[in-house]
């Protein structure tokens, strides 16, 4: 890809030589819509990244091409905005915070393009915002902390993209770390590492081909919803902050102000806290048939409870409960559709794909995409 980048760069905006950054996209073994509701989750940075040339030009203008989309973008650094549905959102919403934070961005030329499955729920947007930010901060000498460009590229998202997501996407991109997943505290960002040592096994994620776009769905939906849930808990309990801050015999106090619908949201959140702190355990103990056992529990509440699944993620996690070689599934991502995240024996992996594949085809009258993934380590410079 290094290569690819640097060919394109030259092709269109001449001889310069680019400076190359990349970063990652995720999975999260558990710990699913935690992270806006100031709960845990469990990322990890994997092998499929975002690459960004880039290079300084004498403009007023920042040039960018995207290989994946073939296609050629520019903006005035001095007026600019949102452009819905459009890539160049992205860029431009980092852009705008380096330049609200007060660092001095100036005219620059970029070709980007990666290997991340859009639409699959591995937060290829993230990815992108995350590999802007560390660019524009290398090509500038920003003296930017890594914790800043994580909080500048969610604050792009928010504010360009009209997407309200949590931290956790862009916070694994660049702090992720080689063969392990991170417990997140997404209420204080504390953090720790946890080594995922599957041994005889694998994770793989099976993709639906159903695509979403969470500024268009229920997404946004969601985290208004469990506001609501914790405005009535503020007015029945006191020191509320966030779903967070509730156990369940808490939700029972409250259960003639919130209905049944907005009680599911709740409980899905408190019942996942306790899982991804299970899991931390778990994977202490070298424990991965509880890892698994977790990861089908979290799976039943988006599904039931949080109402972010679809039918084709339910069925290719059903469809995994009859096979003994399979340790653990779920839907991952904003859901709606995109990936399953499974663990299955190394030695089984092409009967899974051929199971999986002739079902959901049989099913669906399409084919899923199987992803092979390994822990990597978060944004940095090639």
């Amino acid at each position: 890809m290094k290569e690819k980048i640097i060919e394109n760069f030259r092709s269109i905006f001449g001889p310069s030589e680019p400076l190359i950054v990349y970063s990652p996209g995720r999975i999260n073994l558990i710990g699913e819509h935690t992270d806006y509701n100031e709960g845990y989750v469990m990322p990890a940075a994997i092998d499929k990244k975002m690459y960004v040339g880039i290079a300084k030009n004498d403009l007023s203008q920042a040039r960018i091409f995207s290989l994946d989309f073939n296609e050629e973008f520019a903006f005035d650094l001095h007026s600019f905005g949102p452009k819905k549905g459009h890539w160049g959102t992205y860029i431009m919403g980092v852009t705008a915070q380096l330049q609200q934070a007060g660092y001095p961005v100036k005219g620059f030329d970029m070709v980007f393009g990666g290997d991340i499955p859009v639409g699959a729920g591995l937060s290829s947007s993230a990815a992108l915002e995350c590999a802007v930010g560390f660019a524009l901060a290398s090509l500038f000498g920003f003296d930017i902390p890594r914790l800043s460009l994580v909080h500048y590229a969610q604050k792009a998202e928010h504010l360009f993209a009209g997407v309200e997501c949590g931290i956790m996407d862009q916070f694994a991109s660049v702090m992720g770390k080689k063969n392990h997943v991170i417990r997140l505290d997404c209420r204080d960002l504390s953090y720790e590492y946890f080594p995922l040592d599957l041994g005889d096994f694998q994770i793989l994620l099976v993709d639906t081909q159903v695509k979403h776009s969470l500024a268009d769905t229920a997404y946004n939906r969601r985290r208004h919803e469990c506001a609501e849930v914790v405005l009535m808990a503020q007015q029945n309990l006191v020191g509320v902050k966030s779903l967070r801050d509730l156990r369940l015999k808490d939700l029972v106090d409250i259960k003639a102000y919130v209905d049944e619908e907005g009680l599911g949201r709740g409980e899905y959140i408190i019942e996942e806290n306790e899982r991804v702190l299970e899991t931390s355990k778990a994977l202490k103990e070298g424990n991965l048939k509880k890892v698994g056992q977790l990861m089908y529990a979290s799976h039943e509440g988006l599904s039931k409870k949080y109402g972010v699944s679809c039918v084709e993620l339910d069925f290719l996690v059903d469809l995994t409960k009859a096979m003994d070689f399979v340790l653990g599934s779920r839907m991952m991502g904003g859901g709606f559709g995109g990936c399953t995240i499974n663990i299955l024996k190394k030695e089984k992996l092409e009967d899974f794909k051929e199971i999986i594949t002739s079902a959901y085809t049989d099913k669906f009258k399409k084919s899923p995409k199987f992803y092979e993934i390994s822990l990597e380590d978060g944004t940095g410079r090639l």
